[in-house]
């Protein structure tokens, strides 16, 4: 332990590094820029530097000397959540954030940025309705209304480097937690912070580890639940990536909580940039003696393993999540015995998702007094959400609960777009909360507080944290219908409920969707759902029906309008949409006749009101209409 650098030496040589004294040129390195393109950015930054003889402090090598004498230093960031404008590069201490950046753009950085002073027009943001462009990311709309908490470090430090996260305040609360506090403090601190888990299901944190703590065992586990699986979720990705050692430190917090030595991290498969970045940081913790048989010098023991997971939804369940990891097929088992009395191998265990976890080091720090501030009484402190969908502005944000959707929607997401991508004002039709688990929300709950309760009470539920905008083209239907195909392959079949009954509303949202539903489709679906709800193992089951009952219950006129009309007012249907021949634009060339593969289309030559288009012969191929050299066919 001699050899060893206490953390305030680690703070000491990071404040003394280039990487902290010299300008910062931080690119952006979460998995959605890196597809985009900026290890391409990185790579030229670096070439671009030395072509003009200038040197460039990196993480990796900062051991060498020469890079304290660097000109500039180079950071590999996680995600900065701006998803939809990546590949992102940021310049500190300007706070200048570049978008779109390819690496055909980085000698004009280099020349006029570096070293010119002066901004790029061409590559700051410009907000969609007055183009104006903005020069500090801070006053960019969709960093401006966050409250990044848990996201504070995750896009600006560079997720290699330890000391960069210890200079930040990193892992001194742990050290607290190990050195000075029992475990009846770290419990009672957690219950007063509010802190409820982010995974889903709401459970307050410190009253579960509390439950772990009281029951005696020799041997006891930690698990970070990393199986994110929701459909357009991605924040536990994006803190693996960008800020692993937060969710270390929140593991060794809750070890010491529960007496336990013992970690699992387990993270699926699809997710290799986390898994790398994670492995790195505990390797690094342990050669610093933060993880290990003797961490922060204190005698006490506790280490982490990663299990690597295949990808099944169900795996988010913490008893499936822990018969995976003991080597089993990942199915839910009856509860109780809860993980808290009886878990991994038999042993009491405290289950706690990403999110959760990143965030005990934060609460720590703040106080839990203060971190109760935020939020509302029953959802203390900030959520963090996903933003997709039809919206301007898509990506990973934090917001502090008790906000609203047209907060959300309006302001950070830049508002709602077409589908080509352009604004399109008001057009807002609902918002998909808490992925497939969760429900619809509608122009009605655009000024709604989101938080647990309020959403329960609406018949939907904040979840892990997805939030899909929709505009006026989408079909609920057929969303409906997309979130009972993943539950219902997701499934693992272990209780007759679920498996059957999710596979038959399927079927019966097919039917309505292809227009073969009756009246009492919907009676039966509705009657389904509410089985499958009350007579589910697990969550996955007792939750898949809610996308289709808040449809039913919101958008009943739009599910009725397929059924009784056989239409889909969105026109999104392909069965039921309608192609005709527009008379006074036909010039009765016969060339869509022609076309047509199954011969629905009658008509003579140089007569366009003879020109018809049968609907029972019709497969809606669609074939016809790009046919049509004078846009005379449309589709209804």
């Amino acid at each position: 332990m001699s050899t060893q650098l206490t953390l305030e030496q680690r703070k000491d040589r990071f404040e003394q590094s280039a990487a902290n004294q010299k300008p910062r040129i931080v690119i952006c390195a979460g998995t959605g820029c890196v597809a985009s393109g900026s290890l391409k950015v990185y790579e030229q930054f670096r070439a671009s530097l030395a072509k003009r003889n200038l040197d460039v402090s990196v993480v990796l090598e900062k051991e060498d000397e020469a890079c304290n004498k660097a000109d500039y230093a180079m950071v590999e960031s996680g995600c900065m959540g701006f998803c939809q404008m990546g590949p992102l590069v940021t310049l500190q201490p300007q706070g200048i954030m570049y978008v779109k950046v390819t690496a055909d753009d980085v000698e004009d950085i280099v020349e006029k940025t570096l070293i010119g002073g002066e901004h790029i027009e061409r590559l700051l943001y410009a907000c969609k309705d007055d183009n104006k462009p903005i020069h500090e990311m801070a006053k960019i709309p969709f960093y401006a209304s966050q409250n990044r908490l848990t996201l504070a470090l995750c896009g600006s430090i560079d997720a290699h480097d330890l000391d960069e996260y210890i200079f930040n305040g990193g892992y001194f609360q742990a050290r607290r937690a190990v050195k000075e506090l029992t475990d009846e403090q770290i419990c009672q601190e957690m219950l007063d912070s509010g802190l409820k888990g982010r995974g889903g299901a709401g459970f307050p944190t410190g009253l579960k580890w509390d439950l772990t703590r009281k029951n005696k065992s020799d041997i006891k586990y930690v698990i970070c639940n990393g199986d994110e699986g929701d459909p357009g979720a991605f924040m536990d990705r994006c803190l693996l990536e960008g800020d692993p050692h937060a969710v270390i430190e929140g593991m060794i917090i809750a070890a010491q909580a529960i007496n336990a030595e013992h970690g699992y991290v387990y993270l699926r498969m699809e997710y290799p940039l986390a898994i790398k970045r994670l492995k790195f940081a505990i390797e690094k913790a342990r050669e610093a003696g933060i993880l290990g048989d003797n961490i922060f010098g204190s005698g006490k023991k506790f280490d982490i393993k990663i299990k690597e997971g295949a990808g099944a939804f169900v795996c988010g369940e913490e008893s499936a999540l822990i018969s995976s990891i003991e080597g089993d097929r990942g199915m839910p088992t009856l509860k109780p015995p809860f993980p808290a009395e009886k878990g991994l191998f038999g042993y009491p265990t405290a289950v706690n998702n990403v999110e959760t976890l990143a965030t005990i080091p934060i609460i720590f720090h703040m106080g839990a007094k203060e971190y109760s501030k935020l939020g509302t009484e029953n959802a203390k402190g900030t959520k963090t959400f996903a933003l997709t969908g039809h919206v301007a502005n898509t990506g990973l944000i934090e917001v502090p609960f008790n906000i609203t959707l047209r907060e959300i929607v309006g302001k950070i997401g830049g508002g709602v777009t077409n589908d080509d991508g352009s604004l399109c004002g008001c057009d807002f039709k609902a918002v998909q909360i808490g992925g497939p688990s969760g429900g619809c929300l509608t122009p009605e709950h655009l000024d709604l507080p989101l938080d647990y309760d309020n959403l329960a009470k609406v018949g939907a539920m904040v979840g892990s944290g997805g939030l899909v905008v929709m505009n006026q083209n989408t079909c609920m239907v057929k969303i409906a219908h997309y979130f009972m195909q993943f539950t219902q392959n997701e499934s693992c079949g272990k209780c007759t409920v679920c498996r059957e009954g999710t596979r038959q509303m399927l079927n019966l949202l097919e039917d309505i969707c292809e227009g073969r539903a009756t009246e009492k489709t919907v009676t039966l679906l509705e009657d389904l759902a509410q089985t499958v709800k009350h007579g589910s193992l697990c969550a996955l089951g007792k939750t898949a029906p809610n996308p289709v009952l808040s449809t039913l219950n919101y958008f009943r006129d739009e599910v009725m309008a397929h059924v009784n009309d056989k239409k889909c007012p969105a026109g999104a249907c392909e069965s039921l949409a309608e192609f005709k021949i527009i008379t006074e634009k036909c010039k009765a060339c016969t060339i869509c006749k022609r076309a047509c593969p199954v011969d629905a289309i009658a008509g003579e030559v140089k007569k366009p009101e003879s020109f018809i288009i049968d609907q029972e012969k019709c497969v809606k191929c669609g074939v016809c209409m790009p046919a049509c050299k004078f846009d005379a066919i449309v589709k209804e």
